[in-house]
């Protein structure tokens, strides 16, 4: 392995979970069991958007670039944490260390933007109910999704130009189950400010920027739901918003506690969990979130079931 000392680092070393060698196989058979569920829950929602005509509205054409999203940003982290599970350790030359990290920023951007997109979509269904239709056109989504790749692929291209453009020099180990941010800081040596600057700066385009933007468009909404007049009309306003606001509790909440604290005196072990947290479980809760608090997919889920044993009978 390069790099004790002085010396430049050409190459990588991920080390996670090392203190626990016994855990190896157990979370390897557990990370796998939730990327494979992940990629069935995913992928099963965007057929099941594609195929159903009744779940051909906005909301649900941000849902589906949602999970086809949440699929290549858990497989960028999932597949090569498997190996460092499985191998106990697993060594990255730098291009692919930072391959990894480009590919992570830019699915993890798109990922707040999606969910910053689809509080606006509720906010004009609840609060300009009469204007949804001439608002939420064709031309409107395309450009919506578009804009959120766009921004997300400009995020990453210049944090991960900006990263890489660090010098890391000494322990070339990673303590962490994929090359992201905070445990590559750690390795730097040198004048690293105008770097980091310029990381955080770009950093504020993406999560409080989608947060600010959530924020006051539920502030709306909540505005909305307390001026109807009947319970009922009430609880039935915002099951549509219910979905939505868990899964952003879920994402934002753990990439907020990660990224956005003083990572001063913080252990590795601490990162580790939240970062599984966000990596592994999220992408794989997300799909069963919105079907389980939606009847509209309930119903096109069981219309599919029905559907596939109708054919399979001779």
């Amino acid at each position: 392995m390069a790099g004790r000392n002085g010396t430049v680092v050409t190459e990588f070393f991920l080390t996670a979970f090392s203190e626990h060698p016994e855990w190896g196989l157990p979370l390897f058979l557990v990370f796998l069991s939730f990327y494979l569920l992940t990629l069935l829950g995913n992928v099963g929602m965007v057929l099941l958007i594609r195929v159903d005509g009744r779940l051909h509205t906005p909301m649900y054409f941000f849902l589906g670039h949602l999970s086809f999203v949440d699929v290549c940003y858990s497989s960028a982290i999932v597949p090569q944490m498997l190996a460092v599970l499985l191998e106990h350790g697993a060594t990255l030359s730098y291009s692919r260390c930072a391959a990894q990290f480009f590919s992570f920023t830019f699915f993890a951007s798109i990922d707040c933007y999606l969910l910053a997109i689809m509080a606006y979509d509720r906010y004009v269904a609840v609060c300009r109910p009469l204007l949804y239709v001439t608002i939420m056109t064709e031309k409107a989504l395309w450009g919506l999704v578009a804009g959120a790749y766009g921004a997300g692929l400009s995020s990453a291209f210049v944090r991960t130009v900006t990263a890489f453009t660090l010098s890391f020099c000494g322990n070339n180990e990673i303590d962490f189950i994929f090359c992201d941010l905070p445990p590559l800081l750690k390795l730097t040596c040198g004048d690293s400010y105008t770097q980091e600057v310029v990381i955080i700066v770009f950093a504020i385009f993406v999560m409080p920027l989608c947060v600010v933007v959530i924020l006051v468009s539920y502030l709306f909404i909540i505005r909305a739901i307390l001026q109807i007049r009947s319970a009922g009309g009430r609880a039935k306003t915002f099951s549509t918003c219910a979905s939505h606001l868990t899964a952003v509790s879920l994402f934002f909440g753990t990439l907020i506690f990660m990224y956005l604290r003083d990572n001063s005196g913080q252990s590795s072990e601490e990162d580790r969990v939240v970062s599984v947290l966000y990596t592994v479980v999220t992408p794989m809760l997300n799909p069963f979130i919105y079907s389980l608090r939606n009847k509209e997919v309930k119903q096109a889920f069981r219309k599919a079931l029905c559907r596939t044993k109708a054919s399979g009978k001779p």
